[in-house]
């Protein structure tokens, strides 16, 4: 690998990246700036990047710079790293975002004279590492595809030419991937306050409580994080004429079980048992008297009592 490489945001997915490569980088994160200093600096040091005070510096030189920020923060990245940009470098704009989010980003690098290009990471980085599966769009996609795979990465499909194609795709799934998390820890907090957990996930299959125990360990640990990329899944429902009622509610449940900043004990009941529980709005139990009704209206006949 002969490219210089540049590195903004150095996260979960940027340190794991810079170690699982064996990358000589230069890397800059927000927080090298704040109080977390001594910590970032360390990080740099255990992954064997160089640390940069400003993302300008960071991306100056670069052949190639990888954004990892959180999704807030993608087209500041942008906008930021364009200030020092060079000829022809190529961007990999690697964030969970809107794919409109994606073309305003690619304006600015464009504008740069970068070469920019929409890649969307498929799986969790951890522990997937180098084979985390990656899609990549745009018109420099076939060119940034070779070298993501020049420098290590190994599951790497182009699906497109235009800016937006990967990141609706990534946008898309996650409506079902992270809106499953939300609902099976919806779930499971009822079914521990009820009292019937264990008779719950038994009969959904002999596998649901490993699934349940996982998906609340991530949302606990990234829910913060997973609760900004909907944000982003609904901007691409809305612009898609589609009204996210469903992934309105995955964006409150991932943001109130990651914003407790709970460390992850070991064991489902152990996780119920640590996170603090928030109350039902009145409105809700109101709509729940108006279904009750409904349903009333159906006793008696041979709609009752069928399992779905």
């Amino acid at each position: 690998m002969t490219s210089t490489l540049s590195l903004i945001g150095f996260g979960e997915a940027g340190s794991t990246f810079a170690r699982a490569g064996d990358w000589s980088a230069r890397a800059y994160d927000v927080k090298t700036n704040g109080a977390a200093r001594a910590e970032m600096l360390a990080r740099y040091d255990e992954a064997g990047v160089t640390a940069a005070e400003t993302s300008a510096s960071a991306v100056q030189g670069a052949d190639a710079v990888f954004s990892v920020v959180t999704a807030d923060q993608a087209l500041a990245a942008a906008r930021a790293a364009a200030e020092a940009y060079a000829q022809d470098a190529f961007f990999f704009d690697m964030n969970s975002v809107a794919p409109d989010t994606k073309r305003a980003a690619a304006a600015v690098i464009d504008a740069a004279g970068g070469r920019y290009v929409d890649v969307a990471v498929m799986a969790p980085v951890d522990p997937a590492r180098m084979a985390v599966p990656l899609l990549v769009s745009g018109p420099y996609a076939e060119q940034g595809a070779m070298l993501l795979s020049d420098v290590g990465f190994t599951k790497v499909r182009v699906v497109g030419t235009e800016v937006g194609r990967a990141s609706t795709i990534k946008m898309l799934r996650s409506v079902i991937f992270k809106g499953m998390e939300a609902l099976t820890a919806e779930c499971v907090l009822a079914c521990d306050r009820a009292g019937v957990l264990d008779e719950v996930l038994g009969s959904l299959g002999a596998e649901w409580p490993t699934l349940a125990d996982y998906r609340l360990d991530r949302m606990m640990v990234h829910g913060v994080r997973r609760a900004a990329e909907m944000e982003e899944s609904a901007k691409t429902l809305e612009a898609l004429g589609i009204e996210p009622l469903m992934t309105r509610g995955t964006i409150t449940r991932q943001r109130q079980i990651g914003s407790q900043g709970i460390v992850p004990p070991e064991g489902l009941q152990a996780k119920l048992s640590a996170l603090v529980v928030t109350p039902a709005k009145a409105g809700v139990h109101g709509a729940a008297s108006r279904t009750d009704a409904m349903d009333s209206r159906f006793r008696g006949n041979d709609i009752e009592g069928k399992v779905t």
